[in-house]
C-alpha cells in the first residue's frame, strides 16, 4: 500500500534493507575481525538501540566466505538450541543433544577446511539460562578458532556475567559494547539516508515533522523508524499527499502505546 502509493519499489524503513549508521558500522567491522580471529561477543543496549540491525548485517554477511547461524528462540532447552544450529548447519537432527554436538563439530571442522569462518549469533541472550549458555560455550570450545559467538541482550546479560557464579563466562568475553540512544543529529541523518536509498525527497516529511519526530523518538532508533513508518501510513489512509506535515505525524502520536502514563490517567 505505501509502496503504490509513493510510487517505491522497495518497502520503506525495512529493517534488513536499513543501511548502518556509522557508530553501528565500527561495531559491525569489529565483530568481523572477531571472527577472524576467534571470539566471544556481547552486544548490549537497551530496547530499541540498533541491535537487530547490527544483527541483520550480520545474516547478510557473504555466504561464500561465512557461515551465520542465528538463535532467536532463547528461552528454549539446550537441546532444542543445538536443533535449531543444526538446521543453520544444514544437519539433520539426531535424537540426542550429544550426537548432534558431534556432527556439529565434524562440518565446522569441514567449514573451517573450506575457508569459512563460523558465526553464532544468540539473540535475546539476557533470556537464556546461563547453564544453556555454559553448555552451548562449552560446545563451541572443539570448534575451529576462527568462529565467533556473539551474544545480544539487554543490560541484564552484563548483570548475569558479572555474577561470581558466572564469571568463567565473563573471562572469555573478547570483545563488549553498549548501544546507546543516538543524538539528534544522528536520528535526523538516519531518516534522510532512508528517503535517499527509496529515492525520496528529504521534503517528503517536513521541517516540523521531522523535528517532532526526532524529539517524541528520544535517541531510540526502533521508535523513529515505527513513527516514520506509522506517518506514511497514515498519511496514505487519510490520502494527505506524499508530503507528512506536522499534523500528520501528531495524529500518529495520539494512538496510546505512544502517550505517557501521565496523559492515560482519565483511563
Amino acid at each position: 500500500m505505501i509502496r503504490s502509493y509513493f510510487g517505491l519499489s522497495d518497502n520503506p524503513f525495512a529493517l534488513r534493507d536499513i543501511q548502518l549508521l556509522e557508530h553501528q558500522q565500527e561495531i559491525h567491522d569489529t565483530l568481523r575481525v572477531h571472527c577472524q580471529q576467534g571470539g566471544l561477543c556481547l552486544v548490549v543496549g537497551r530496547p530499541g538501540t540498533g541491535k537487530s540491525v547490527i544483527k541483520e548485517s550480520l545474516k547478510n554477511l557473504p555466504d561464500k566466505e561465512y557461515l551465520v547461524a542465528t538463535v532467536a528462540r532463547t528461552l528454549h532447552t539446550y537441546t532444542n538450541t543445538v536443533k535449531i544450529l543444526c538446521e543453520a548447519f544444514r544437519i539433520e537432527f539426531e535424537s540426542s543433544a550429544f550426537k548432534c554436538e558431534r556432527k556439529l563439530i565434524a562440518e565446522a571442522v569441514s567449514l573451517n577446511r573450506d575457508g569459512k569462518m563460523l558465526v553464532t549469533v544468540i539473540d535475546d541472550a539476557h533470556l537464556m539460562a546461563m547453564e544453556n549458555l555454559r553448555k552451548l560455550r562449552l560446545l563451541l570450545e572443539d570448534f575451529p578458532k576462527n568462529h565467533n559467538l556473539i551474544l545480544i541482550g539487554q543490560p541484564a546479560l552484563l548483570a548475569n556475567l558479572d555474577l561470581a557464579v558466572n564469571l568463567d563466562l565473563k573471562s572469555r568475553v573478547t570483545y563488549s559494547v553498549v548501544t546507546r540512544r543516538l543524538h539528534e543529529d544522528a536520528m535526523r541523518g538516519f531518516v534522510e539516508r532512508e528517503l535517499d536509498r527509496l529515492g525520496l525527497p528529504h521534503s517528503t516529511f517536513t521541517a516540523g515533522a521531522l523535528e517532532l519526530i526526532v524529539r517524541s523518538a528520544d535517541g531510540v532508533l526502533r521508535k523513529c523508524r515505527n513513527l516514520c513508518l506509522a506517518s506514511m501510513l497514515d498519511a496514505v489512509r487519510a490520502s494527505a499527499g506524499t508530503t507528512i506535515d506536522i499534523d500528520v505525524v501528531n495524529r500518529v502520536l495520539l494512538q496510546p502505546h505512544w502517550q505517557n502514563e501521565v496523559d492515560l490517567t482519565d483511563f
